[in-house]
Formats: structure tokens, sequence, C-alpha cells
């Protein structure tokens, strides 16, 4: 098969020039920060749910809270905590970016648009 390009010397009209991409510095900036939040909460999560639960926990368990060892409660119910407190932090964080950035999904008095 051959490729059919329009001949600019039969009379038509010459193409305009390739426009320039939109800028989007913002998009890169509100990404850089989104992942960063992410990283920050996951490595905390992290900390929680294995280093606390699995690999400190024989010395946690030296700690009673409560008259349960803290390790074990790490191991069964901290990281669960932990993992629905970030969840909230993640949301709020994000709608305080969203609002940085202007992508909101909610209307000013905070109802969906």
């Amino acid at each position: 098969m051959t490729e059919v390009t329009p001949d600019s010397s039969a009379g038509g009209e010459e193409s305009p020039p390739p426009t320039t991409p939109p800028d989007n510095g913002w998009r890169q900036q509100y990404w850089r920060r989104n992942l960063r939040l992410m990283v920050i909460l996951l490595a905390i999560w992290f900390v929680v749910s294995f280093v606390f639960g699995i690999l400190l926990i024989q010395p946690l368990n030296n700690i009673e809270i409560f008259g349960f060892p803290l390790g074990f409660w790490f191991a069964q119910q901290g990281s669960i905590y932990t993992f629905v407190i970030l969840i909230l932090v993640y949301a709020k964080m994000m709608d305080r970016l969203d609002d940085e950035f202007g992508v909101s999904e909610r209307a000013a008095e905070g109802s969906q648009k």
C-alpha cells in the first residue's frame, strides 16, 4: 500500500504548524505530591504491620498494656486500626491537595458537583 499525502502544489492550503502541547507542569507536580503522600503512608503501614507485628514482636511482647502484650496487639489489631486511620488521613490530605490544584470534585459548600 502506498501512503497518500496531500500535495501542496495542487492548490491546497498549507497545513497550520503543529500546536504546542498545553503546560502539564501542574499535573506532574500534583502526581509527584500524590505519590509522595502514598509512599509515606505505605511506609507507616509497613512499619506498623510488618516491623512491629512480625519482626519486633518478641521485644514488644515484654510491654503489656491492659494485660495484653504490645507485640500481640500490633499483630492482631494495631495494623488494622492503623490502616483505617491511614485511609482517613489519605482521603483528607487528597481533598486538600485537590482543592489546592483546583481539581476538587466537591462544590464550594462541600457537596458533590
